[in-house]
């Protein structure tokens, strides 16, 4: 799945985002974010119900929303996860999923909440909320990543096992270049 572009020293190298949704850093991804998925349901259909009961009416309606906004926010992670995941293991055409992915709506969100009443809320919905923010936002700079064009994407070239090694040779280019 790996796309081949032509470096500036004329090399072959390969997309790093596209060898990255492939890796097994994707699966650790993908894993991650179904179990906070599972994680999250497991909370508001628990705990997180008995303790919304016994919130001050302004803090319950501020627990309503950002329960909807979390689950929402996580639907729409799960939802390009599983369609990256198909296009990781061939279930998929990269441009199907491209039309796929126009359907999920991931765009940077905070918390609905201002932070006074934020801070009100019980401790483990604070936690699953920003949990769930940095798995967006990581999952957003992935997508953002992953659609550049070919021409703008950061390339590795073959044989760079790390993003270390990526950004030395990064390095070297830039001043190989002057």
């Amino acid at each position: 799945m790996a796309s081949v572009h032509s470096s500036v020293d004329g090399g072959n190298t390969i997309s790093f985002a596209h060898r990255l949704a492939g890796s097994p850093r994707f699966k650790a991804l993908f894993r991650d974010g179904m179990d906070l998925v599972e994680e999250v349901a497991a909370y508001l259909d628990g705990p997180g119900r008995e303790e919304a009961k016994n919130l001050p009416r302004p803090v319950a309606i501020a627990y309503a929303a950002e329960s909807m906004r979390l689950t929402t926010r996580l639907m729409q992670v799960a939802s390009w996860l599983l369609v990256q995941r198909a296009v990781n293991e061939g279930d998929m055409e990269p441009s199907q999923a491209e039309a796929e992915k126009h359907k999920v709506r991931l765009c940077a969100q905070d918390v609905a909440s201002g932070p006074g009443l934020f801070a009100q809320l019980p401790p483990l919905l604070q936690e699953l909320t920003a949990r769930s923010l940095r798995l967006q936002n990581r999952i957003i700079y992935l997508d953002r990543t992953i659609r550049l064009p070919a021409e703008a994407a950061p390339v590795v070239p073959a044989g760079v096992a790390s993003e270390f090694d990526l950004q030395r040779e990064r390095i070297r280019q830039a001043f190989h270049a002057r």
